[in-house]
């Protein structure tokens, strides 16, 4: 998936052998021990042929092999989610310095190492949209509520599962943006035949949105989806209230996540095994309930942290040994 979207961007792209450990049975330790060590070997060879004045890490068992191979070079880790995984924990000794986005992380990262609290990064192109320009491109109505609903790259089987036989009754009083992923696109492209006119006049469905996931977030009123680490930058940027439903098979990341916006009024959250039961109630009760909305707004317009992706460049181009003046882009 990396390969893709980095493709999309015109940006050189290698990949290595990796694989996770945590997790994992016994039986399949061994091929993925092996697989970190080709990782390791094949990333020695392409930092050797590159050259690198720094190295970037933001987590995944990929950045493991890279960061031993890479230990000469200067480093910076980014750690996205509120409570680091094993792999980041892993590689904290081994780089030169750490960029977090909450002030809580600080709590699990080395006393040793100078950390940034830079808050977490958003492509400024996502954040250009503005909500006329993005109700245009989605093609949507300005006088009615719209519920963006997703689940990230892949898309969330059990928050699909949930929101389908709520479709006629929401659609009714909004209008929907439905991120499905991959995985699901069929059969919810399938679902969406099969309702009225009426309804699928205020429902936009998509397996993927590329350069408009910026509109998505800006034309929502309310949304709808995992807590995977990207919500601690894109929703109080976007100043978008939500109702979290953290993927269950994550160890305890999502739901991390996911409190800490609970906890300063920015979010509800729902477990993934309650779907059934208060998704419906829930969507309707803040669609509904404007001031509710606009108190998460408040609540968000709070922890945001706009210049992000420019704290973490000045970082790099320091370790580097580059002059750090002026705006990333």
């Amino acid at each position: 998936m990396e390969g893709e979207i980095i493709s999309r961007l015109n940006i050189a792209y290698q990949d290595i052998p990796a694989a996770g450990l945590h997790g994992v049975g016994l039986k399949s330790l061994p091929g993925n021990l092996s697989k970190l060590f080709r990782g390791y070997l094949k990333a020695r060879k392409i930092i050797r042929e590159f050259k690198p004045d720094a190295l970037f890490f933001t987590g995944g068992y990929l950045a493991v092999p890279v960061a031993y191979a890479g230990r000469s070079v200067p480093s910076l880790v980014f750690i996205p989610d509120i409570e680091p995984g094993l792999a980041i924990r892993a590689i904290t000794n081994l780089v030169d310095r750490i960029a977090v986005s909450v002030e809580e992380t600080k709590n699990y990262t080395p006393v040793s190492k100078p950390v940034l609290l830079s808050g977490y990064p958003v492509r400024k192109q996502m954040l250009d949209w503005t909500r006329e320009k993005a109700l245009a491109a989605l093609d949507l109505e300005p006088d009615l509520p719209v519920l963006l609903v997703f689940g990230g790259s892949k898309g969330a089987r059990s928050i699909n599962l949930a929101l389908r036989p709520l479709l006629p009754e929401l659609l009714a009083e909004m209008q929907i943006v439905h991120i499905t992923g991959k995985l699901d696109w069929e059969v919810m492209k399938s679902n969406r035949d099969q309702l009225s006119d009426s309804e699928q006049k205020n429902y936009r469905i998509y397996p993927f949105l590329h350069e408009r996931m910026g509109a998505a977030l800006r034309s929502a009123d309310l949304a709808v989806s995992r807590s995977g680490a990207s919500i601690l930058g894109e929703y109080s940027l976007f100043e978008l209230p939500s109702i979290l439903v953290p993927y269950p098979h994550a160890w305890r990341y999502q739901k991390t996540n996911a409190s800490y916006l609970v906890d300063r009024g920015a979010a509800l959250l729902i477990r993934d095994e309650d779907l059934p039961q208060l998704l419906l109630s829930e969507i309707q009760s803040l669609i509904r309930n404007s001031e509710k909305r606009k108190a998460m707004v408040e609540a968000l317009q709070r922890l945001a942290r706009p210049d992000a992706a420019n704290g973490i460049a000045r970082q790099l181009q320091k370790l580097a040994g580059q002059d750090a003046g002026g705006d990333q882009k």
